[in-house]
């Protein structure tokens, strides 16, 4: 009888257990149901914030505002490249042939000389000091101060017996005297490499060029085809 009572006890101690466990399975069940149910609800109200607004209407007038600040912008960034960083210029006369021929298009560095002095044998842009609305491009010859003098179409400095050495002539220069001529302080003295038809310091009523003057420095022919344009190194 005590061995029935026992086994009684026992099946009835095994059904609890089971019913505990089944009741813990439902328990875990419902809880992921409603974490999926709550992610699901996140997903749905992310995406309607993505969506735009139905019915929002297009802002012409700020999207007419934005295209006016990049147009500004621009213009403003170009007009202080060209007049403070480059100048642009078209070659319209031969008298720097063969180094600049016409119809060639330059860039010249107008901060080239911030920080340093025009050298000899630099080719310059420049207002035309007998009309300073004119630009012209010619190469420094005389230096503040120097003496210069032409015998014979050969360029003699200070009264040197070694005439100035100019690979970059065009052609042999006519066999003609000039000078001598005393540069003034912070002026240059400006020829032409096709010195045979060259109007330059030689001809002008005001014989040199200011510092002041100068526009700037020849940098880079842009057309036809790119290339640097190197000046005359004399150090």
């Amino acid at each position: 009888m005590e061995t029935e009572i026992l086994k009684e006890e026992n099946n009835e101690l095994t059904e609890e257990k089971a019913d505990n466990t089944e009741k813990t399975e439902n328990t875990g069940n419902i809880e992921n149901t409603g974490k999926n149910e709550n992610l699901d609800n996140t997903a749905i109200s992310e995406t309607e914030q993505e969506k735009p607004a139905e019915g929002e209407k297009f802002d012409w007038k700020k999207e007419l505002r934005d295209w006016l600040i990049i147009f500004v912008s621009a213009f403003a960034l170009a007009y202080a490249i060209t007049h403070f960083v480059i100048i642009k210029t078209e070659i319209i006369s031969g008298s720097m042939i063969s180094t600049l021929n016409i119809d060639d298009h330059v860039v010249a560095n107008r901060l080239s000389y911030v920080f340093s002095e025009p050298k000899r044998g630099d080719i310059i842009f420049f207002a035309y000091p007998d009309d300073e609305s004119k630009t012209y491009v010619k190469r420094i010859i005389g230096l503040p101060g120097e003496k210069v003098e032409i015998k014979k179409g050969k360029i003699y400095i200070n009264d040197s017996d070694t005439p100035l050495d100019e690979p970059y002539l065009h052609e042999k220069p006519v066999k003609s005297d000039w000078g001598p001529y005393q540069v003034p302080e912070a002026s240059f003295f400006m020829l032409g490499d096709n010195r045979n038809v060259s109007i330059d310091s030689r001809y002008w009523d005001n014989k040199f060029v200011r510092k002041d003057q100068i526009f700037g420095k020849a940098w880079f022919r842009y057309r036809p085809g790119l290339s640097l344009i190197k000046g005359a190194d004399y150090e």
